[in-house]
Order: structure tokens, then sequence, then C-alpha cells
């Protein structure tokens, strides 16, 4: 079994308990019972025309081509249908790492084992609120392991910024000065190649639009995005609601429909709570 379908496995059976008695039939029921028992935090935004995104797409665009009664423009047929058209990466979503490396995954290749992962909440939240343009550093996450031991192989590490308090504003999630930077918060590289090459995390996650703060993308510079993608990870950009999740012990579902050949797509990712002490 591939390495990162052994960490979801024991991630699953660490958080629902012990299996079921000999004398009964084999079922997942009793741990699913378990787990509704838990508390669940939605990490995402909802979505819509309009909602920050990168600058060179256009913004979604939305026909209501049936409707549940004929009207201007629809035809009635008992249903409602909307067509939506919208970039792959829009929202809360997912990037392949096939989005910058020619040949690489792509959605569809991201297997289903790896989208039950231990969560790691890295809370930055105060350097942020200091410094818009602060960098996540190897020392923040060396601080997180002196509190809770080494990240796990194959974690989903995401960064806490409470820069989703910003939503859906794309002016106060951009936050440009008068020469027009951008200052949002990222990731350091040193941050990133001590998660990848030396704890092997499966996935990253943050609030922000872009894995390289403002003051990079607003260069063109998106060396961090491709060293992450660079090394067959994947990641979700623009999560909500990380201040509601524990930096230790809970675990993340970030599911995404399965486009063929996609580069990123919207995500519906949300965490489970281990329980309050």
């Amino acid at each position: 079994m591939h390495k990162r379908a052994v960490v979801a496995a024991f991630v699953l059976a660490g958080c629902c308990g012990a299996g079921v008695a000999a004398d009964e039939s084999p079922s997942l029921w009793p741990q699913l019972a378990e787990l509704r028992a838990r508390s669940f935090v939605d990490l995402t935004h909802g979505f819509e025309p309009g909602i920050p995104h990168w600058s060179g797409f256009e913004p979604e665009r939305r026909e209501l081509i049936y409707d549940y009664a004929p009207g201007a423009g629809t035809r009635g047929h008992g249903f409602r249908t909307w067509r939506h058209c919208l970039p792959g990466q829009w929202g809360t979503h997912v990037d392949a790492p096939a989005h910058f490396v020619p040949g690489a995954r792509t959605v569809d290749e991201i297997p289903v084992t790896e989208m039950l992962l231990p969560l790691v909440v890295i809370d930055v939240s105060g350097k942020v609120a200091a410094d818009s343009d602060y960098r996540l550093r190897r020392a923040d996450v060396l601080a997180w392991e002196r509190r809770h031991g080494p990240v796990p192989a194959g974690a989903f590490v995401a960064m806490r910024s409470d820069w989703s308090k910003r939503w859906p504003d794309p002016a106060r999630m951009r936050n440009a000065d008068a020469a027009g930077v951008a200052h949002y918060p990222g990731w350091s590289r040193a941050a990133l190649v001590y998660l990848i090459e030396e704890r092997a995390v499966s996935a990253i996650g943050h609030e922000p639009t872009d894995t390289d703060p403002g003051t990079a993308t607003s260069a063109g510079d998106y060396g961090l995005e491709a060293y992450v993608l660079g090394r067959d990870r994947w990641q979700i950009e623009m999560l909500a609601n990380l201040d509601r999740v524990p930096e230790y012990g809970a675990v993340v579902v970030a599911a995404f429909p399965r486009p063929l050949g996609g580069t990123g797509f919207p995500a519906r990712v949300f965490a489970i709570l281990p329980p309050e002490r």
C-alpha cells in the first residue's frame, strides 16, 4: 500500500477507536457514528461571481438555462439548472502538480487516499497582524514540533494567518499599496523545503490567494508554488475558518471533482476535530 494511503488509514483508525467485536459483521458504521459525534469545521468559502481571484482570470459567469417554470431566457422543465463558467482555480480550490509542471499529476490523478489526512495547523496570525508581508518560517514549524512532536509524514499542513477574515472583499484580500504592490502573507522556501524534504508532507494549504507572498507575486514571482507542485505535492488555496481548528490532532478531508487532465478545481474542505480535553 502507498505510504500516504497507510497514513490515511492509520488516521481514520486512530480517531475512530478499535474495530468491531469478533462476533459482529465487519462494518465501519460504528466508527462513522463516532466520527459524526465529533465537531466538524467547514474550511471552504462559498464561491460566486466577484469573489477574490488571481488578476489574470476573468470573473465567473453564470447563466440560468432551465427553471421550474418558463421565464425570461429560460425553459420551464420543473427543475432549475445553472451553467457555471469559471477557471479551475476558483474560490477555495485545489492546485494539482500539473498546474505548474508539464507532465505532472493532474487533478484526476490525485487518489482519494490523499484526501483524508492528519491536519497540522501552524498559527502565525499574530505575526501577520503585525506584518502583512510575513512569511511562515522554518522556525515556526520547529516551534510547532516542540509542542507536539514531529509533523507526521503524509500530513496536510495549513498556514493559519486569519487572512480569510478579509473575504470576500478583493481589495482587502490583495491589500495593495499606492504603487499597486500587494501585501499579503505567504510561505518561506526554508519552511516548505523542511516540510516536503524532511517531513514528507502530502499537501499544504493557506488562506490567501497564493503560496508566495504578495510582494513576490506582484513582481511575477511564483517560485514557491512552483517548488511545491514541482515536488509532486498539491495544495489548497483560499481556506477559511482555520481559527476554529486546533493546531494538532484534527483530520482534514479535502475533496474535489475529477476533471480529466484538470490542473485545478473548486474544492470542498472540512476538518473533523479531536475530542475536547
